[in-house]
């Protein structure tokens, strides 16, 4: 859970590394204009256009690698500061105060077994009033069967961890009830206490013994949810019962009242499931923050479902018998279905919340992490990379930059109240909160956030996890999505930086340039690197020492964060080979914010599918890599026979990268199987056939008897 404390050598070796890069990049450039002013090689055009991108694409990428090793030199004096609450402040806080959480879940078409862990490991976080809400986005009735199936096994979830909780929670119930007795003694209370965490311990003990663990995300459940609970539990029993052998005296009532609630806490749940496609009269947009912001836009109020033509609609009451009621919170968690959290989470991130410092809060999480054990090399390698990020995201807090990540987050209702949006869409009034004009709506709604006066904190232990794509092609629909939005974001940024400049209240350099390199350096990274790529000059002068230099601090760091995170050092080289994999994929992901900009289409938010199944990879993710890998090897050979040793190097050692991450991370055989089958669908052309499927059926026919017969629509020249 708690990062390792770093000696203070690292923390000033993070610190120089900063240094050491920005300053080779000003020797490099120095050298650079002297060797090729002496030489008179600016005089032809086309070298001076060369050399002019070539230096603002090395320009950007020091700016990037700079930004990458100054969050990280905040990071670690974090992980060297902080210190776990006690157990002790966390009880007596919550003893006296009962907040009210809500956690929401968003689903759509997922596992329901992957789902039901998600589920577990929030219902059994500890804190006083909970209540669990899984958000299924599903088509309510599906047509498939295997749709229908997996449908019907997430509806059944929360139901089921209701009745497997009641009978403990009632135990528990019962036994805080005796100990709140004004009668009860010291002894009896402290006996009480200690025969409840071990009873406890030992059910949470046999739900995990009846887990299956076949993949590593169930070991990882089993392990460091159920079993580190029990084990916590468990913890407590057996100091009480030391100290009683030992002839200590029992505990004083009040503090085995603040143990047996904590028992209380962790089995109290109300658990639900809601299903907002059910309704006609909330939004349908198929994307996770709409889904949120379905049900947020419902808090505070009682319903009556009110049956309609065109369906069924929820209806606001004031008074009377309700079908429905949503209970205002002081604060809410969002959790993806495929992420879990670890025991403790919700505690000590409120905690943290309603501590003074933070009453300007709006957003804490801990930036999820990759779950252990990956069987592939390919999934180890991109959680890798999801590791990494964790350390750059601790880092931005440390200069007030912060972005929340969807994946995980525990959001003041107050401060959600202020980001209400309202407007009407179809006829249908749609509320927002959370917004979702770009695929990454977390980072859009930071900026969000930030305007309205408050701020994000992450908190610096690790406390959630989250899944990491398999197979290369499922890895391209996460990482695009990933990219597309980011450019998309900056002028919020700026409008933020004038509003603060105005307020007398300006952005630090360092927080501004944080998060411009957070919303911009997939953009120009990409191109920075497709440009130092395919640029390469023949006769040396830029592709010196020095240039190799800048990047050595970079590389040298995130291989000694690798190994502090419990990989490999030389992971270092296998991430290069696998961001050289993703460069088309980053490319497309801006070009698809561009695309967004001129067009004014919101974009269409591409779920990462859940299969067990491996997914095919468009053939332009595999031919750029190879085209990458043919011109850095064409320039390596040339670059021998005009003695550019430099280049040579740079160019060898890129095209031996791409080759091996294709080879070690998508397969030769894959890659054949996905090109081939790329070009059998590019030239084989069918006539679609009409489809009589119920569902469609029913769509037509509906929309007929409401909009009136509709004309086919036209595609224009």
């Amino acid at each position: 859970m708690t990062h390792a404390r770093p000696p203070a050598r690292r923390i000033a070796r993070a610190r120089l590394a900063v240094v050491v890069c920005a300053l080779m990049w000003v020797l490099y450039c120095a050298t650079v204009v002297v060797a090729l002013s002496r030489g008179g090689a600016l005089v032809d055009a086309a070298q001076l256009v060369t050399t002019v991108v070539f230096l603002i694409s090395v320009t950007f990428l020091t700016l990037s690698a700079c930004m990458h090793l100054l969050a990280r030199s905040g990071a670690l004096p974090r992980f060297a500061a902080h210190r776990r609450t006690r157990r002790i402040a966390l009880d007596e806080h919550f003893f006296e105060r009962e907040p009210r959480l809500t956690a929401l879940l968003p689903s759509r078409s997922e596992d329901p077994a992957l789902v039901r862990m998600g589920l577990w490991s929030v219902a059994l976080q500890e804190f006083p009033r909970l209540d669990v809400v899984l958000l299924l986005d599903d088509d309510p009735d599906p047509v498939d069967d295997d749709a229908r199936a997996s449908l019907e096994g997430c509806r059944r979830l929360t139901d089921e961890l209701e009745a497997t909780l009641r009978p403990v929670r009632e135990h528990v119930e019962t036994a805080a009830a005796r100990v709140r007795d004004d009668a009860i003694t010291p002894a009896e209370a402290t006996e009480i206490a200690m025969r409840e965490h071990a009873a406890c311990a030992q059910w949470v003990r046999a739900r995990a013994a009846e887990e299956p663990v076949t993949t590593h995300v169930e070991v990882f459940f089993v392990e460091q949810v159920l079993r580190r609970l029990a084990d916590e539990l468990d913890a407590t029993a057996t100091a009480l019962l030391e100290a009683a052998e030992a002839g200590e005296p029992p505990l004083a009532v009040e503090r085995a009242r603040h143990l047996v609630d904590r028992l209380v806490r962790i089995f109290d749940v109300r658990a639900r499931t809601f299903e907002r496609r059910r309704y006609t009269n909330l939004s349908h947009t198929a994307n996770k923050a709409m889904n949120l912001n379905a049900y947020l836009g419902l808090m505070g109020g009682r319903y009556r479902e009110q049956v309609t033509g065109g369906g069924v609609a929820l209806e606001r009451l004031d008074e009377g018998n309700a079908d429905l009621e949503v209970s205002e919170s002081d604060y809410v968690l969002t959790l993806d279905a495929d992420s879990m959290l670890l025991p403790g989470y919700c505690m000590r991130l409120v905690y943290a919340l309603e501590q003074p410092e933070n009453a300007g809060v709006a957003v804490i999480q801990t930036p999820y992490s990759a779950y252990r054990g990956a069987p592939t090399r390919l999934e180890r390698l991109a959680g890798a990379t999801t590791d990494l990020q964790h350390i750059v995201h601790q880092g931005l807090t440390a200069f007030d930059a912060t972005f929340w990540v969807g994946a995980n987050a525990i959001l003041r209702w107050d401060a959600v109240r202020d980001l209400r949006r309202e407007s009407r869409e179809d006829g249908i009034p749609v509320v927002r909160f959370i917004s979702d004009r770009t695929a990454i709506e977390d980072t859009e709604s930071s900026i969000d956030i930030a305007a309205q006066g408050w701020s994000l904190l992450n908190y610096p232990e690790r406390l959630s996890y989250s899944a990491t794509p398999p197979d290369f092609g499922t890895l391209v629909i996460q990482r695009r999505r990933w990219a597309d939005g980011g450019l998309l974001v900056l002028p919020k940024l700026h409008e933020l930086a004038v509003r603060r400049r105005r307020e007398g209240r300006p952005l630090r350099l360092a927080e501004r340039l944080l998060r411009v390199n957070y919303l911009g350096s997939v953009s120009w990274v990409t191109l920075g690197l497709l440009a130092v790529l395919t640029l390469y000059p023949m006769d040396g002068q830029l592709v010196t020492l020095l240039l190799l230099l800048i990047a050595v601090p970079y590389f040298t760091e995130m291989a000694s964060d690798l190994h502090a995170l419990g990989y490999h050092r030389r992971d270092v080289a296998a991430i290069y080979g696998l961001n050289l994999l993703l460069l088309p994929v980053n490319l497309a992901g801006s070009a698809a914010s561009l695309v967004q900009v001129l067009s004014g289409r919101r974009a269409r938010f591409a779920r990462t599918p859940k299969v067990s199944t491996r997914t095919r990879v468009p053939a332009l993710y595999l031919l750029a890599p190879l085209a990458i890998a043919g011109i850095a090897a064409a320039v390596a050979v040339r670059s021998v026979f005009a003695q550019a040793w430099g280049t040579t190097l740079f160019a060898a050692f890129t095209a031996l990268a791409i080759l091996w991450a294709i080879a070690r991370l998508i397969g030769i055989r894959h890659t054949v199987s996905d090109l081939w089958f790329a070009w059998l669908d590019w030239i084989w052309v069918a006539p679609p056939a009409p489809s009589t499927t119920p569902e469609l059926v029913r769509a037509r026919w509906t929309a007929v008897l409401d909009d009136g017969p509709l004309e086919p629509a036209g595609v224009a020249a």
